[in-house]
């Protein structure tokens, strides 16, 4: 009666494609801020200032993976009392 959900996984391709990206986002930005034709804490603002959104991004993705699977956990748990319920239900009972 239970049907458990597919884990979604991702590929290798996906993964590696993932990374990559990221990694050349990173160098081009870190590039441009070290070639910016502007004074040393005008450049030190920039790269802190990325470093920042990397982290804000990456707590961002977590904390929105974290709530959908335990919005997933939550509809486990109540479909497996409604199934319970369901198998322990006899219709033709005496009231």
């Amino acid at each position: 009666m239970s049907d458990t959900p597919v884990r979604h996984q991702s590929t290798a391709a996906f993964y590696g494609q993932a990374v990559a990206s990221f990694a050349l986002a990173i160098t081009a930005t870190a590039i441009g801020i070290f070639r910016l034709q502007a004074d040393a804490w005008v450049r030190g603002f920039l790269g802190i200032a990325v470093l920042y959104l990397v982290t804000s991004a990456f707590t961002l993705a977590k904390v929105v993976r974290d709530r959908q699977e335990a919005g997933q956990i939550v509809s486990r748990v109540d479909q497996a009392r409604l199934e319970k319920l369901l198998a322990e239900h006899d219709p033709f009972e005496k009231l």
